[in-house]
């Protein structure tokens, strides 16, 4: 088994040196770690065969660690809680729930990486624009049927190779983050910590024979048997030479130093094809039960969310169902209340019909008082001219 690891601080260049992320139109003395190992098993794949006989079989998987859940990258339809970190009696991890994809050829596992890595979250920072939010582990799981030099039956040689971007350290008074980003950076932070204090443990031959700390993150979790059990691991000190970031190289480079303390022994994991035969017939089995129990959780589980579903459903139309009543009840006394306001105008209306009316009549009853009164000033002033012409003959 072989573990490869890239550590540093944001920006430091981790995905670019592991090669994790999008390599097209790149050279190649331009590629990372992990397209160089891919091209590389695949060379050996083909000489094996030829030269040995050999059957190779590569199954590989990717997934990321974001907020402490655990994602399938190649199938990120798959739920986290359906994603479990397992021990096995002799002490490998597996990831129950993490779905292998088969690759024939070069240019298909180049597909599944990109694929997978499509799918993985990155967001900008102010020291990163693409900046990654999440742990990713790239693993290879490689089988090897290789005829026996006495010609009697074949060996199978497993092996697991882990390619490992890790999130790099972030110090949030320098990256501005706040909000969803600040969280993530808490939680990329808590892992490498929990990291540190693993690879401290196993660098103390005293704290390595007491506990360490595997079970403190999820990333640790996963890594336990490359970190201190069989496989060869190497990790990649990632460093920053711009003179701001001198504190965190320093840290970087102390990490790194400790974790050469560790010493793993990692032997070939060989054993008769016989042997493993039977007991893949039993593991086949056993995922099978696993499987259709998982099927048979699910449906139950479906059948619970959408129970749920309904009920939240059949609570929002009562809420509604009392809002609008309530409404309702409302808007009747708001009528009642304009009903009987137009009563009030229409009695007061005809009040005021009945005033115009009598206006009206008092004002024809003055127009023929002043036609009267006119007649009369009229005749009057006739009078007087008649008597002023009288006086006036009499004078004379």
């Amino acid at each position: 088994n072989a573990t490869v690891l890239a550590y540093g601080q944001t920006g430091a260049g981790k995905t670019y040196t592991m090669g994790s992320a999008d390599n097209s139109g790149r050279l190649e003395e331009e590629l990372g770690i992990v397209p160089r190992v891919m091209k590389e098993v695949f060379g050996r794949m083909e000489a094996r065969e030829e030269e040995e006989g050999a059957e190779v079989e590569v199954k590989v998987s990717y997934i990321e660690i974001y907020n402490e859940e655990v994602k399938d990258l190649l199938h990120p339809s798959t739920p986290s809680k359906h994603i479990a970190i397992r021990e096995r009696a002799d002490g490998t991890i597996v990831m129950a729930g993490v779905r292998e994809e088969r690759a024939e050829s070069l240019e298909e596992m180049q597909r599944l990486l990109e694929e997978g890595s499509l799918s993985r979250t990155v967001a900008g920072t102010l020291m990163n624009t693409q900046s990654s939010r999440s742990h990713s582990i790239f693993t290879l799981n490689i089988r090897q049927r290789v005829p026996r030099e006495s010609g009697e039956g074949k060996d199978l040689i497993r092996a697991k190779f882990h390619l490992v971007d890790l999130a790099g350290s972030e110090r949030a008074k320098r990256t501005g983050n706040i909000g969803v980003r600040l969280k993530e950076s808490v939680n990329i932070n808590s892992g490498l910590l929990a990291l540190g204090n693993v690879i401290s443990a196993l660098g103390d031959e005293r704290k390595r024979a007491s506990h360490v700390p595997y079970r403190q993150s999820k990333l640790t979790r996963m890594l336990q048997d490359s970190l201190g059990g069989n496989s060869r691991t190497v990790m990649v000190a990632c460093i920053s030479p711009a003179e701001g970031s001198l504190e965190e190289t320093l840290n970087t480079l102390k990490y790194a130093n400790r974790a050469r303390n560790i010493r793993n022994v990692a032997v070939v994991n060989r054993a008769e094809e016989r042997e493993v035969g039977e007991g893949e017939e039993e593991v086949l089995r056993l995922k099978a039960e696993l499987d259709r129990l998982q099927n048979e959780n699910r449906l139950e589980q479906a059948a619970s969310d959408r129970e749920q579903e309904l009920e939240s459903k059949v609570l929002e139309l009562q809420e509604e169902t009392r809002r609008l009543s309530n409404d309702l009840t409302k808007t009747r006394k708001t009528a009642g209340v304009l009903e009987e306001k137009v009563r009030r105008l229409g009695a007061r209306n005809l009040e005021l019909a009945q005033e115009r009316d009598s206006a009206l009549a008092a004002l024809e009853h003055a127009r023929d008082m002043a036609s009267q009164v006119g007649g009369r000033l009229r005749r009057m002033n006739e009078t007087r001219d008649i008597e002023q012409v009288c006086v006036c003959v009499c004078v004379c």
